[in-house]
């Protein structure tokens, strides 16, 4: 059986699939997988997919659904990944040359039960690292702790063990296409740390149409999505009280998005929600002032 599995959802994305394929044709190592999550795409990502698989070159799965959004598509590839670690390759990035080695080369000398898994760098399509390098004083630590203690910026890429993502899975809400993907790596800081690891996995390159260059359309249209997030960010039990005051105004927004009065029964963190509310009211305004034409 392969080590790794390298997932891409991807979604009308055919255009820019063939980049990612040829990165993992370029692969030292053919200990891997490659699992395509298509989320419902409608272009010729399913005969661009098929002749690939033709060519025989790599181990590839393909997986059609109707569309769910990201994490519906995270979701589906949890359930069908079978291997050790997984990795996710979005559709418009592609792998950095010798990565699938470097990966199972890290794992091998230093995995174990006692981690989740691996955490690495992303980078520009220019080489240029993504934010910032990883503390070379730390072997291991939680996603979390990177960000909010130890000043780590920027994209960075994650590698987990299968057992464990397949834990946490996103809820699906009717008629939305986005939930938070960190709401399960936090969830899995609670256990966990991640091995740290100082090498470029990915190439990243922000096309227009994606997830991170229309955060406020996808705050506008999937508030109860962004109302979940936030809500089990403030049940996290390694978080301060400042932490939670600001994922509470979020709370606050998402939930006047999505018309739900009963949000300060729902809320864990009751007091906190209710100082939050002046707040949570005015990003609600300017998130729909911003968003003004988009449909609630």
């Amino acid at each position: 059986m392969k080590r790794l599995t390298v997932f891409t959802p991807t979604f009308n994305r055919a255009y820019c699939l063939t980049n990612c394929y040829e990165s993992l044709k370029r692969q030292a190592s053919n200990d891997f997988v490659w699992l395509i999550i298509d989320d419902g795409s409608l272009d010729n990502t399913k005969d661009l997919v098929t002749g690939w698989i033709a060519e025989d070159i790599l181990t590839i799965r393909y997986h059609w659904q109707e569309n769910q959004g990201m994490h519906g598509a995270h979701n589906t590839a949890y359930e069908l990944i079978d291997t050790e670690l997984n990795v996710c390759i979005d559709s418009d990035d592609y792998m950095e040359e010798g990565a699938v080695e470097k990966i199972i080369s890290f794992w091998e000398q230093f995995g174990s039960d006692e981690v989740s898994g691996i955490i690495a760098l992303d980078s520009y399509t220019d080489g240029q690292v993504i934010g910032s390098m990883l503390p070379e004083t730390l072997d291991r630590s939680t996603l979390f702790g990177l960000y909010n203690r130890y000043g780590v910026t920027g994209d960075k890429k994650l590698i987990y063990r299968t057992e464990l993502t397949k834990r946490f899975p996103y809820p699906i809400f009717t008629n939305e296409k986005y939930v938070g993907l960190a709401y399960k790596y936090y969830k899995l800081d609670q256990e966990y740390e991640l091995l740290l690891m100082n090498e470029v996995i990915c190439c990243v390159e922000y096309l227009p149409d994606g997830s991170s260059m229309n955060m406020l359309s996808q705050y506008r249209r999937n508030p109860q999505g962004f109302a979940f997030y936030r809500k089990e960010l403030m049940k996290l039990s390694f978080v301060g009280l400042l932490f939670k005051f600001r994922q509470s105004i979020h709370y606050v927004s998402s939930s006047l998005f999505s018309k739900n009065l009963k949000f300060l029964a729902e809320t864990p963190c009751k007091i906190i929600t209710l100082l939050a509310v002046p707040l949570g009211f005015m990003l609600y305004c300017l998130v729909r002032t911003k968003t003004r034409g988009l449909k609630s």
